[in-house]
């Protein structure tokens, strides 16, 4: 991706999280160290664990797939050069790398973590709500479909937020005032007009936000329904059980999410922007393995048995 015309930055400067407290350089280091270390580990395991495990090849477990591998990629997309700008006293990034960044970090992330949440409520909203009928709701086809049209929805909004992006003239401002190349921030240092992009920006990240959200309360809204007429006590604690998990990772991602994109650019400070991002580029996908599956008991059996076999 070259700088698009007019464009007469070639390289960044990322003020990343401590430029106002350079003493929390080492400290922040050491702790975003750790949770890269326990992300990669906790969503690489559960990748490999799921792929090699013929009894975890459901369709809950497919989406759990999707979702680990989502947060592996992502992950792996701006928190290297994060840890390498906690350690170094200038922290530049290409205009290039800046673009290649924003790109992946909209597809890998944003957009299509919003659909497969979005696809594992459906999931559970069949197996509570529809269950003699889930196998056929919830076909290999179905599952495999859910899934291409998350990927193409985020492939379509990185593509057009990248696109804007690449329109618009940078000419002597390229201070970055987050941790990794981001679109707000970036606007901000654009000598041309921006109205276009923030434009796209509201409604590209409304409709990736609010139709999942629209579309996850009102299933919840149908599995509160059946599970309340669940005469099984045992059964409805199930339920539950399963149904927070998931509530408490969608709002902490969407949540997180609605505070830094559908907020105006000139409402709240930068430090608030970056406090937000922190939730949802590194304490959710080192999350999601732990409450979607280390309290699950097939996963839990699956791994019980690969580490007897290794053992054997």
């Amino acid at each position: 991706m070259a700088p698009g015309n007019g464009s007469f930055v070639t390289e960044f400067i990322l003020v990343g999280l401590t430029h106002h407290q350079p003493d929390l350089q080492s400290p922040l280091f050491f702790l975003f160290l750790v949770i890269y270390v326990v992300t990669l580990l906790g969503n690489l395991g559960l990748v490999t664990l799921i792929g090699l495990n013929s009894n975890l090849h459901t369709p809950m477990y497919f989406f759990l797939f999707n979702l680990s591998f989502i947060d592996l990629c992502y992950s792996s997309v701006f928190t290297p050069k994060m840890l390498i700008n906690l350690i170094l006293e200038k922290n530049i990034i290409s205009f290039k790398g800046c673009m290649t960044q924003l790109f992946f970090f909209w597809f890998f992330f944003v957009i299509s973590e919003c659909y497969v949440l979005t696809s594992m409520v459906y999931d559970r909203y069949v197996a509570i709500c529809n269950p003699l009928l889930y196998h056929i709701a919830m076909s290999p086809t179905v599952c495999s479909s859910l899934m291409f049209g998350s990927y193409l929805m985020a492939f379509s909004g990185a593509m057009a937020h990248t696109g804007c992006m690449l329109r618009l003239t940078f000419c002597d401002a390229n201070t970055i005032d987050h941790y990794f190349c981001d679109i707000l921030p970036l606007l901000q240092l654009s000598c041309t007009s921006t109205y276009i992009n923030e434009l796209v920006v509201f409604i590209v990240v409304g409709i990736n936000i609010i139709v999942p959200t629209v579309t996850i309360f009102i299933s919840y809204g149908f599995i509160l329904s059946s599970i309340l007429h669940i005469s099984s006590k045992e059964g409805r604690s199930k339920a539950f059980s399963t149904c927070s998990s998931h509530i408490i990772a969608v709002s902490l991602f969407f949540g997180s999410g609605a505070f830094m994109y559908l907020k105006p650019s000139s409402a709240g400070s930068m430090d608030e922007r970056k406090l937000s991002s922190v939730f949802y580029t590194n304490v959710v996908p080192m999350l999601n393995p732990l409450i979607y599956s280390l309290r699950n008991k097939d996963v839990k059996f699956a791994l019980r048995k690969a580490l007897s076999s290794r053992k054997l």
